[in-house]
């Protein structure tokens, strides 16, 4: 059964390209330990909530949008032995991120409808 990261953050607009860069190098490297699938998706259409949203999640702040994101593994199986190894691949890019990390949203979900 399809196993699935979903994500969100928020990322100064300004560093929209070098977010992107690191976004693809990553998925390079997802890809290669067994993700599926890695989108990336930058903010059209994202309100302020007055009891929950997205920009509430991710402490948005002036200047900044939200990105969401997901990547679909075979399994959850899969999913943690390629976590494993994309964490243990020194090309991974995971410091110097071009916006807060702490501010992340993040989770694995199974799969229940893909229609």
């Amino acid at each position: 059964m399809i196993y699935v990261d979903g994500s969100a953050a928020a990322v100064p607009v300004a560093n929209k390209q070098a977010y992107l860069d690191m976004a693809a190098s990553n998925a390079a490297i997802l890809r290669k330990h067994g993700a599926t699938r890695i989108t990336q998706s930058w903010e059209e259409d994202v309100p302020e909530g007055n009891v929950t949203s997205f920009p509430m999640a991710v402490k948005r702040q002036a200047g900044e949008a939200i990105i969401f994101s997901w990547i679909e593994w075979p399994s959850q199986d899969a999913r943690e032995a390629g976590w494993k190894l994309a964490m243990a691949d020194p090309n991974l890019r995971m410091i110097d991120m071009p916006f807060d990390g702490t501010r992340v949203i993040f989770g694995g979900f199974n799969m229940i409808l893909d229609a």
